[in-house]
């Protein structure tokens, strides 16, 4: 019988139902269930009680039309800002009242009528309550959906920092940033390819939103790294002219979480200055970015890069021809060493990284200082610039700065003068 019934569904209006002492008893029940379930506006039971109603009386289920119906007001609360748990209360409480509250010529039929119309009235809030929660859940996901690409598109031209800025004003503000003030750029990559970042960067969400607050604070991922955007008040940076020495805490903390994970560890943090204003941003960022390049390309050992730590390796990479020069001039006489300009750069790299002494540099090169000493003195007779004098080592370590940025040996930088 009631199969029957659910095949029938929606072949008579709720309305026709619930006439039966009293028009208005389900417009009560509907106020009721409001306040039961904290206030959530009665709109969203729809036709809900009606098709309750229409379950007491004659046993019969909502068609799929109707059962849609409800799955539309699931995603109209979730649009209006209504939690989901408070939508099912509205609907649980709606159906406890109608019930309760049948109107007495319902109430006064035989016990097997009442047991038929207590199990369609059950099949039908089962039915309805699924499918308003359903409907919720997918206006959340496409919500979601949208928040992330218009995020990742306002992260884009933040970083970029070629958009109007009247516009990125607008677009930031329901994302809590507040583009007139100073903000910092963070940048992590893991030494080894993950397959996706997406869980380190859910769980540097949750730490950064925790330390930092939830306003003025973005972090995404941009060609594989992980981008955290946080007010300079925050992370204690500093926002004067030459603030190389205010960089504050973000880096250690974006490192210090990032390598509690199991994967992808170890992570490399580069971390821009603090600038004011939206275009202070980009700023920040291809600092940031600028310091995970050359950290790469000089093979730096520490995780955590700042700007001041490759500022003067960006000033020399900045006037490139200047450099080729220096280098080629410099340096390419050592091709014509035996095994190639290879060890002796190497040599003079650890020599100058260790202070310009020998026995820290045969230590840290792992050979005999007098190999050492060797290979300075080849190199000495090689480009004609003593590593010991100190005018001619400023000339040598400069040259041998730029091999590292221009990746000479192993590329061929071109002849300068033709």
């Amino acid at each position: 019988m009631i199969e029957e019934n659910r095949s029938r569904g929606g072949s008579r209006t709720g309305s026709q139902a619930a006439r039966a002492d009293d028009d208005g008893w389900l417009d009560r029940v509907a106020e009721l269930a409001s306040q039961d379930s904290g206030g959530v506006p009665t709109e969203l039971l729809g036709e809900y009680l009606p098709m309750l109603a229409e379950a007491a009386t004659s046993g019969r289920f909502p068609g799929r039309t109707q059962i849609a119906a409800v799955r539309r007001q699931g995603r109209r609360a979730a649009e209006q800002g209504v939690a989901a748990g408070r939508g099912v209360d509205l609907y649980l409480s709606a159906a406890r009242r109608v019930w309760t509250e049948l109107p007495a010529v319902v109430r006064s039929r035989d016990n097997g009528a009442v047991r038929a119309a207590a199990t369609a009235v059950l099949q039908v809030v089962d039915d309805a309550v699924a499918s308003f929660a359903e409907g919720h859940a997918e206006a959340g996901r496409e919500r979601v959906r949208r928040e992330e690409v218009l995020r990742r598109e306002l992260v884009e031209d933040l970083l970029r920092g070629d958009a109007h800025l009247s516009e990125l004003v607008e677009r930031a503000e329901p994302f809590g940033l507040d583009l007139t003030r100073a903000h910092q750029v963070a940048l992590a990559e893991p030494r080894r390819r993950l397959p996706s970042i997406a869980a380190a960067t859910s769980a540097l969400e949750r730490v950064v939103l925790d330390r930092f607050g939830d306003r003025d604070v973005l972090v995404a991922t941009k060609d594989g790294r992980v981008v955290v955007l946080a007010l300079a008040d925050a992370t204690g940076a500093s926002t004067t002219a030459g603030g190389l020495k205010g960089t504050g805490d973000l880096g250690k903390i974006v490192h210090g979480e990032l390598n509690r994970l199991r994967q992808g560890s170890p992570w490399r943090v580069a971390v821009g200055r603090a600038h004011p204003g939206a275009y202070g941003i980009a700023r920040s960022y291809e600092e940031a970015r600028e310091g995970l390049t050359m950290a790469t390309r000089l093979h730096l050992g520490g995780p955590i890069v700042e700007t001041r730590d490759v500022l003067t390796y960006r000033v020399l990479a900045r006037d490139q021809p200047a450099l080729v020069d220096l280098v080629h001039s410099v340096l390419e006489p050592l091709r014509e060493a035996r095994g190639g300009a290879g060890p002796l750069l190497e040599t003079l790299a650890a020599y100058f990284d260790s202070g310009c002494v020998a026995t820290a540099a045969a230590a840290r090169l792992h050979l005999s200082v007098r190999a050492v000493t060797y290979r300075l003195d080849r190199a000495k007779s090689l480009t004609g610039f003593d590593p010991l004098d100190p005018g001619d080592r400023f000339t040598l370590q400069i040259a041998v700065l730029g091999a590292k940025l221009l990746g000479w040996p192993e590329h061929q930088v071109p002849n300068p003068t033709g």
